[in-house]
């Protein structure tokens, strides 16, 4: 007995023609079906930057909201579960965007953050990352005072050391998917 490319032993091939001895060949019509493409739309300039400019609008540099001074920085929105204010903490999210800050005034640094906030809304991006590094503290002391005021944001806290440490900020933002859970 001698074994084929199948690796099939003779008596099994011919006991394999034996099962389908009177079976007709079927001929193939050769359907082939278009790969199904999603339409991906890019939203037009204007309704980035209005979106931008919508998000901004909640900064406030008069405004001081009541933040925890004692510890690292961080909040939660009232009525929020604590535990995803923990969970921030440990690290268990991972952010999907990043936003640097560093080399920014204060006014760029407002309406980039209100950017992220639009492009985490639109694109649902449940977890973000905003760089502000050390430098002159300004970012660092504003940044949590502008977030604060933003009614999309869930919580932010310092980040983990593999995210930035205490020279950056995670945040979650509330989108469409995230009012589900």
């Amino acid at each position: 007995m001698t074994k084929n490319k199948f690796g099939l032993k003779d008596d099994e091939i011919h006991l394999f023609k034996e099962a389908i001895r009177g079976a007709k060949k079927i001929n193939q019509d050769q359907v082939l079906h278009a790969p199904m493409r999603m339409k991906v739309t890019q939203p037009s300039d204007r309704k980035v930057k209005q979106e931008q400019v919508d998000a901004s609008f909640y900064f406030s540099d008069e405004f001081q909201p009541q933040l925890d001074n004692e510890g690292p920085t961080r909040y939660l929105k009232p009525d929020s579960n604590p535990y995803e204010l923990k969970k921030l903490r440990r690290g268990d999210y991972t952010p999907e965007l990043f936003l640097d800050l560093h080399g920014l005034t204060q006014m760029e640094a407002k309406q980039e953050i209100g950017a992220l906030i639009a492009a985490c809304r639109r694109e649902n991006v449940y977890c973000a990352c905003i760089m502000h590094g050390h430098g002159k503290h300004i970012l660092k002391q504003q940044t949590p005072l502008w977030l604060a005021q933003h009614p999309d944001i869930i919580a932010f806290h310092q980040a983990p050391k593999e995210w930035g440490g205490n020279a950056a900020l995670l945040l979650l933002i509330e989108t469409e998917e995230s009012t589900r859970r």
